[in-house]
């Protein structure tokens, strides 16, 4: 399956990669103080920070996760980019205000004012782990996919991807990661239709063959509405998406950032739904492509063949015989194999010339989201840990330095979790369960500090802790022995955000209501 990409690809992607380092030298020219590199002086038009939010939210996860996901099962994931219109609504109307009045650059110094230092602590650490779980897969994803085109270790690709976003993103700051997501947004949107251009003019019978077939095997399906939530339903995936979208768009520092970036209020909430508006019939776009795969591999079945092998013997090692890998070939379902699927058919498919075209889009849908969460990462551990507890009287150019040096270290950190994940079955799977363990004590905490007046610093600490208790046990009751099956949770993994934000939220109103009524 592995081949050496032709030299015209290879040059195709070198001068994308190129460029994109270009674009840091070129703003390290403004980049001289910690503001400019964090804020870009909120001089940035609404229309470009949409399209780069965009850009974040379309990550690699996306471009190869979701088609996966789709060849392997159906459209149930597309409903995460329905639930964003309603995050969205709430967020341009309660949040991008809040952020743009405070002024703060960190999005959770306000859990400080709220409760205290602990708060702000503990929702920093969630960011934190949650970005490098989102860094790593979006490494992963974009290893798994090149690696299968030019058959370079996956640890050397996430190497070469790393160090070129490190450069541009350590150089350019905040300005130069809106500015590359706004070309790489571009780029990986028209990636997305040339292959389902390239899927269809393979495909024998064209379009009509691919809705007849998607029809037979339910492709189209958005989930059973029935009221469950122990398997990935509507509402399952419904409830995920708007929890995590609300995250996201409420207090994730990759997108409250953005925010400081406009010129106005009013610039900072346009940015927010051109994301939107843009984003749902682009992921659809990808959800597309996993139906027009499975379709064109289910007419002709003796070609997906070869990737049947390579998952085979991936599962038992290359010391098995040909028989033992031939008969666990023979078992395996499309769920199995789906995230390797679009990097084969463009292998095998794709021409002299477009090959590294796609490859520059899959690698703009990796760097957008990989950069964000440096530069993001970067600030928080400045203002919030290192400017918090360990020196507070920086000046401006050590501080500089100091967001220039976390930008490198949570880089390489992105980095080496991306290789822990090799040999993972879904990409989109694993960052869902990760994203909702660590997002959903933060945004519960969040809310309560928000919308609850009268809850106070014992009431969110008492709610943080039964909340924290409540997501270790819904994402490890897995590891509850069987003779104790009655303990463990049947709520689906996706559940996990919306357990841990609505328990601590309600755990904290309840005690504060409590503790209202003691004191009459």
């Amino acid at each position: 399956m592995m081949q050496n990409l032709p030299i015209v690809d290879l040059v195709i992607i070198a001068v994308y990669l190129l460029a994109m380092v270009l674009v840091g030298v070129w703003f390290s020219r403004k980049n001289k103080n910690a503001e400019q590199f964090t804020k870009a002086a909120g001089l940035i038009p609404g229309w470009a920070i949409g399209l780069s939010i965009y850009a974040t939210f379309l990550s690699s996860n996306t471009f190869l996760g979701v088609p996966g996901k789709s060849f392997g099962s159906n459209w149930n994931s597309f409903v995460f980019s329905l639930s964003m219109p309603i995050a969205a609504w709430i967020a341009v109307k309660y949040f991008v205000p809040f952020y743009r009045s405070s002024g703060e650059v960190s999005a959770y110094t306000h859990l400080e004012h709220r409760f205290g230092p602990w708060a702000r602590t503990y929702a920093v650490a969630c960011f934190l782990l949650n970005q490098l779980a989102r860094m790593g897969s979006v490494f992963f994803g974009i290893a798994l996919s090149i690696q299968a085109l030019t058959g370079y270790s996956m640890e050397t690709i996430m190497l070469v991807t790393g160090i070129c976003i490190i450069i541009y993103t350590v150089m350019g700051g905040i300005e130069a990661v809106i500015w590359t997501e706004v070309v790489q947004g571009v780029i990986k949107t028209l990636g997305a239709v040339l292959i389902i251009y390239l899927i269809v003019s393979n495909m024998p019978g064209g379009i009509p063959k691919i809705v007849e077939i998607g029809r037979a095997h339910d492709k189209f399906s958005l989930g059973s509405f029935a009221p469950d939530l122990t398997t990935s339903t509507f509402w399952v995936v419904l409830f995920y998406g708007f929890f995590i979208n609300l995250n996201n768009f409420g207090m994730d520092q990759n997108y409250v950032q953005r925010y400081h970036t406009a010129s106005s209020p009013r610039e900072a909430s346009k940015s927010v739904w051109l994301c939107v508006w843009i984003y749902l019939p682009a992921s659809l776009l990808f959800f597309i492509i996993g139906t027009c795969l499975f379709a064109y591999y289910d007419a002709n079945p003796s070609l997906i063949e070869p990737i049947k092998l390579q998952v085979a013997a991936e599962r038992l090692g290359a010391t098995a015989s040909p028989q033992r890998l031939s008969t666990l070939a023979s078992t395996l379902t499309p769920a199995d194999y789906g995230d390797k699927v679009m990097p084969y058919f463009m292998v095998t498919k794709i021409p002299t010339g477009l090959i590294g075209l796609i490859v520059s889009a899959i690698l703009s849908a990796a760097m957008s989201t990989i950069s964000s969460g440096m530069n993001a990462s970067a600030t928080v551990f400045s203002v919030d840990i290192y400017q918090r507890y360990i020196r507070k009287d920086q000046d401006d150019k050590q501080t500089l330095r100091l967001l220039h040096v976390a930008t490198v270290v949570f880089g390489l950190l992105g980095m080496g979790t991306g290789i822990m994940m090799i040999g993972v079955k879904s990409i989109l799977d694993i960052w869902w369960q990760l994203s909702g363990i660590f997002a959903g004590g933060m945004l519960g905490l969040f809310l309560l500090g928000m919308l609850s007046k009268r809850a106070q610093n014992h009431d969110a600490i008492l709610a943080t802790i039964v909340g924290i208790l409540v997501i270790l046990w819904t994402s490890l009751s897995y590891l509850i022995p069987a003779d104790y099956a009655y303990l463990k949770s049947t709520l689906h993994a996706n559940m996990i955000i919306v357990v841990g934000t609505l328990t601590i939220y309600l755990v904290g109103v309840f005690t504060a209501s409590i503790r209202g009524k003691g004191n009459r």
